[in-house]
């Protein structure tokens, strides 16, 4: 109904305006602005030259220019990576003209055009949705994964226990986990397994990455709390072939190849493939063991010696682009392998030294989109994925490990020797089988009124077993989920200078598990279903500062490791509730040129969140073992913020800083008695960094050896305030937390043959700090890389 009143509203603005200037005598010119690939080209110039009218086209390539007198007129129409167009015409009192224009990709003639736009990022940046876009291809020559690229960006913390392929926690703005959702290209990631983590995808399978703070659009279609991260690919039908190779400290490797290929009768193919090995052999100061019958213990330095990682991935896609029944019909194929070595638990006192995990993926997919299906304006998008993957847990030596790698058999009875592994003993192979489907049908009824319907659905089915015990029943209970995601969502574009979203979704799953009492097994099972909504909104009030407001009634349901458990460190806890929150975010950015050498560019985002049953994980020791168990915790809330300054001058010096603060306090005020305040009340959430940063800079020099060769100098600097492990109003004395970070980083990049080739040396953890993003969890020492690349783009 609120849909409806609004959109009424807009038509009859919209009639009272075209009545007035008809019957003025002035005139008016409208249309929409398209590329080859009928795509809307967003932010074009549009101008009357020689007068003061002008304006730049909407998100869907629409623009409109009012209050025109009658005359003569050149029509200019301007945008980055396009061939400038201009048209002669005439216009006659109270009439109404229209003029779509599609315009020719520039290719080669840059020197030739002058043009002005922005670029896909500057773009996206320019959504109402607080988001900041990473141009990962500035990044392509450096041997950073996804997870390092994203820790750079101002409200992000990607927490690993380790070294290369180790466990990762990603934190967005307090959120963390999985309120934080993951796309490649606007598909989903829940599905995708051990094998395809961010922590394994290098940088340059990305042409950027979008970081949605707070409210996700509902294109996106997601049961995220507290924002998402889509990973964009290269989408362009060109032809391409981009190779690299890096060798590191701990003996790291690291390879990928990216390439596509279109022919002129429109078929297609892509190809990504990665694979990353490291020995993670790295230097750690730890309780050390010498002589395991004593236990006699003192803190020293020891080499790791059971953390290898290893994982080898290929995507492939293949089909038709621009054909008359679809603008793209791929069908694809994932395969992919890791194995890694587990050297410890959630704790550096817990040595392994024959632990293992490994996991596979094996999933098809389909995607197809079409644009103008039927009727101009309706666009449909589908995309489907099944994972035939598998994980296994390694654990059948039953010994016992110390940091010198030394060992003994754990217990006293040498006939239970072989009872148990080093941790819990086990074979078990388990298939997360998970299929998602996602629809997303888009129909702009003119220039200024849209509509978007998508739909997420998904199926989770983990079968397993113990290959040690096959007679196992907890092994072979059903472990089910069903999710379905829902939005509806209407956007008004008021102006060039303002517009806004509004929405509904609708949340629905079913879970399946099981409880054992007496040795007997009973089906378990609950339902969820419910509404959210919400709205973002935009307005310029110059060309180039912007102001955004966000709000968002959401609700995240808990994923399937959170209710199963992860068979490594993750306890079950099926009885978890879905976590709700009321998102709020202000944000405001202002790009400004001094002159024509010097640029700012300066960014605030203020945040503010109220949440129910926040899912948080909980370390229990109460088996001897230090285990995670997820817990809902009642009331919790975060206001916070996070601002970036970056200068530019000329395209030779970059440099900024951001910094992210964020008070996550416990607001549950009653557990247990009601008579009685929870002690904890109103503490900052523990093991949760709040205060954190980066300062980064880069300097680039021209004609370095020879005409056209470039070599760029880079630094970055990240900052992590300490915090508390526990309940700060918890404890006496000598509380654990995690220290203070700092962290330095250092690159050079040679690039030579007109752009084809690249040679890169960097330096992490330069001064050799002792790091932590997990309580006694240490980070890799100083290491050093070289890597090698070749990247040829065949227009």
């Amino acid at each position: 109904m609120q849909i409806n009143k609004i959109l009424l509203v807009g038509i009859l603005c919209a009639y009272t305006f075209f009545s007035f200037a008809q019957g003025s005598g002035l005139s008016s010119i409208q249309g929409r602005i398209t590329n080859k690939q009928q795509e809307a080209v967003e932010a074009a110039s549009i101008r009357l030259l020689n007068t003061g009218f002008g304006t730049v086209t909407s998100a869907r390539g629409f623009y409109e220019i009012t209050g025109i007198p009658p005359g003569n007129y050149r029509l200019q129409i301007r945008a980055l990576g396009y061939i400038s167009v201009v048209k002669d015409f005439s216009i006659k009192p109270d009439e109404k003209n229209v003029f779509d224009v599609l315009l020719e990709d520039e290719l080669n003639q840059m020197d030739e055009v002058s043009v002005i736009g922005r670029t896909a990022n500057q773009t996206a940046n320019r959504q109402a949705y607080n988001i900041t876009s990473i141009d990962a291809r500035q990044l392509h020559n450096t041997t950073l994964d996804l997870s390092h690229a994203l820790d750079r960006v101002s409200g992000v913390r990607v927490r690993e226990t380790g070294g290369v392929g180790s466990s990762f926690n990603f934190s967005l703005n307090g959120f963390m986990g999985r309120q934080v959702k993951f796309f490649i290209d606007g598909v989903p990631m829940d599905n995708f397994g051990s094998s395809f983590q961010i922590n394994n995808i290098p940088v340059n399978l990305a042409e950027r990455v979008e970081v949605y703070k707070g409210v996700v659009p509902i294109s996106l279609g997601a049961d995220a709390l507290g924002g998402a991260i889509n990973i964009v690919t290269n989408q362009t039908h060109r032809n391409y072939l981009d190779v690299s190779y890096s060798y590191g400290s701990f003996n790291t490797h690291r390879s990928t190849i990216n390439a596509g290929y279109t022919s002129k009768s429109g078929f297609t193919f892509q190809l990504n493939a990665f694979q990353n090995y490291s020995d993670n052999n790295y230097k750690v100061f730890v309780p050390i063991v010498e002589n395991l019958l004593t236990g006699y213990t003192y803190n020293g330095w020891a080499r790791r010696f059971h953390d290898s990682y290893r994982n080898e991935t290929i995507i492939a896609n293949m089909g038709l682009v621009d054909k008359k029944f679809a603008d793209r019909l791929l069908i694809g194929i994932t395969l992919g392998q890791n194995w890694a070595d587990i050297q410890t638990g959630n704790r550096m006192y817990d040595v392994y030294g024959e632990r293992r995990r490994r996991g596979s993926i094996i999933m098809p997919s389909v995607k197809y989109s079409k644009k103008d299906l039927f009727v101009k304006g309706l666009e449909l998008r589908l995309n489907g994925n099944f994972n035939f993957g598998e994980e296994q847990t390694i654990d059948t030596a039953f010994k016992q490990y110390n940091w010198l790698g030394d060992w003994i058999y754990k217990g006293a009875d040498p006939s239970q020797w072989m009872a148990g592994g080093e941790r819990s003993r086990t074979l078990y192979k388990f298939k997360n089988n998970i299929g998602l489907a996602n629809a997303a049908l888009s129909y702009a009824l003119n220039e200024r009124h849209s509509l978007v319907l998508n739909n997420q659905f998904s199926t989770f089915n983990r079968k397993g077993e113990n290959e040690l015990v096959p007679e196992d029943e907890n092994a072979r209970q059903p472990r089910k989920t069903q999710k379905s995601i829902t939005g509806l969502a209407y956007r008004w574009d008021a102006s060039s200078r303002w517009n806004t979203t509004v929405f509904v979704k609708h949340y629905y799953q079913h879970n399946t598990s099981f409880q054992v009492i007496d040795q007997i097994y009973y089906q378990q099972k609950n339902t969820f279903d419910d509404l959210g909504y919400g709205l973002a909104s935009t307005y310029f009030l110059l060309p180039d500062l912007q102001l955004k407001l966000s709000y968002e009634k959401s609700f995240r349901l808990p994923e399937n490791e959170e209710l199963f458990g992860d068979i490594v460190n993750v306890d079950a806890n099926f009885n978890l509730r879905p976590e709700s929150s009321h998102n709020i975010n202000f944000g405001a950015n202002y790009a400004f040129t001094i002159n024509h050498n010097h640029r700012l560019y300066a960014e605030a985002n203020l945040i503010n969140r109220i949440a129910k049953d926040f899912i948080r994980p909980v370390l229990s020791t109460g088996t001897g073992v230090a285990q995670l168990r997820n817990a809902n915790l009642r009331d919790v809330s975060n206001l916070g913020f996070d601002s970036e300054l970056r200068y530019i001058y000329k395209d030779k010096l970059t440099a900024g800083i951001n910094v992210t603060y964020q008070n996550l306090r416990n607001n549950t005020m009653y557990e247990g008695d009601a008579n009685n305040v929870s002690p904890v009340y109103r503490d900052r959430i523990p093991n949760m960094p709040f205060l954190y940063g980066n300062a980064y800079a880069s300097y680039t020099l021209y004609n370095v050896g020879k005409n056209g060769n470039t070599l760029s100098l880079g630094y970055n600097l990240l900052y992590v305030h300490a915090y508390y492990l526990r309940w700060p109003s918890q404890g006496e004395t000598n509380k654990a937390d995690i220290p203070k970070q700092l962290a330095h980083d250092a690159n050079a990049v040679y690039s030579f043959g007109a752009g084809k080739y690249h040679v890169a040396l960097e330096c992490r953890n330069l001064t050799d700090e002792l790091l932590y993003d997990n309580f006694s969890l240490q980070k890799p020492s100083r290491s050093f890389n070289l890597k090698l690349r070749y990247f040829l783009n065949n227009q």
